[in-house]
Formats: structure tokens, sequence, C-alpha cells
């Protein structure tokens, strides 16, 4: 198996079981360690995503809510909280009011999604 074949069926079951991040790196880590110490199975889900962008596999990366409810894109764009649920669509201090008109359009988004996608967009 090729380091791209082997990032790549990683990744995809990453993203089809929902895995965050950090338990990815944490699998990473594990499956590394169990094979022989010259191999080049990166440590980090940020390694591995260097390697599909390093392959052309450009990723986007798109606002999401917290609860999974919508993506921040499309007709949704340019609202600062879900109409499903209500979450913010930014992360809000401990110390905030969820609700405030003050915090909309405030600090990191509260969820991102790393879109790869695998058949180029452009294919006729």
């Amino acid at each position: 198996m090729t380091l791209l074949s082997a990032v790549l069926s990683l990744v995809n079951v990453k993203v089809r079981f929902g895995w965050s991040d950090k338990s990815f790196t944490s699998l990473l880590q594990v499956v590394h360690n169990l094979l022989p110490e010259e191999n080049t199975l990166p440590k980090s889900y940020y390694q591995a995503k260097k390697i599909l962008c390093l392959m052309g596999m450009e990723y986007q990366k798109i606002h999401a809510c917290t609860n999974d409810c919508i993506l921040y894109r499309h007709e949704f764009e340019e609202m600062s909280k879900c109409p499903r649920c209500g979450a913010s669509w930014y992360k809000v201090k401990d110390d905030e009011d969820d609700n405030s008109d003050e915090n909309s359009k405030k600090g990191p988004p509260a969820k991102v999604l790393w879109y790869l996608p695998i058949i180029p967009e452009n294919i006729g």
C-alpha cells in the first residue's frame, strides 16, 4: 500500500464515522508506533492533510453549526445563528450571553468542516 492510499483510506474512515481531529491524531500515533521504525505514516491529522494537499487535493474550510444542523454557506452564509437550533455561528465565551447581538460575527467559528473533494468539481 502506498503512503497516499493509506492516508486516503484512513481519512475516509475518519470522515465516515465522524471522528474528531484529536481522536484521529491519536489513532495515527498508535498505528505509526505499531509499524516498523522507518515507516512514513503521518503522526497527526495535520501531517496527513499536508500529504493530501501536496498531491493536489485541496481542501475547503466550511463553517458549520455546532449541532451539525447546517453548513453556513449558500442561503445560510449571512446568518449569525443556526435557524434550526439557535446555536451561535461563532464560539461564545463562558461569561458572555449566547443570545447577545454583539457576539454575532465575532471571534472564531464554533465548528469548521474540512472538506476534501475526492473528485474535482470541474469534471464535465
